[in-house]
């Protein structure tokens, strides 16, 4: 698949991979003027989505891509896998729900600390969850 040159790709298929798309994200967050607090959430939530990709879907890509308003500059995360799918987003967005043995707070907590979230989800096809972080300059 081609990305435009501005926007950063990070396969997902090893848990090493989480690390060097969490690093990534940092350095990005960082270089765009984040304050060390937020540099920490954005690394958080892509850690959050990645980890979901290696769990539950073997293999997929973090995307991230800088985006800018007259006043204000954000992150963009993309996680894209073509794993199963989450058959039903609804629980799988509360609080505790896991299909897995964790604690279920990966996507209801990425939610809570990134200021825009969309998840998209065909079973059998996939998930596709997009994140923004905004810079609180």
């Amino acid at each position: 698949m081609q990305h435009p040159p501005d926007v950063l790709v990070q396969a997902i298929r090893y848990d090493t991979d989480v690390i060097s798309a969490r690093q990534l994200g940092r350095k990005r967050a960082e270089e765009l003027g984040f304050s060390r607090p937020d540099q920490a959430l954005v690394a958080t939530a892509i850690s959050e989505l990645a980890r979901n990709i290696v769990v539950y879907a073997d293999q997929g890509e973090i995307e991230l891509a800088t985006i800018h308003q007259p006043d204000r500059v954000g992150i963009k995360i993309t996680a894209k896998d073509r794993g199963p799918g989450i058959a039903d987003l609804e629980s799988a967005l509360a609080d505790g729900f896991s299909t897995g043995n964790s604690l279920g707070l990966g996507l209801p907590g990425t939610r809570r600390i990134v200021d825009e979230f969309d998840i998209t989800s065909s079973p059998g096809l996939g998930v596709i969850v997009t994140v923004v972080k905004w810079s609180r300059r």
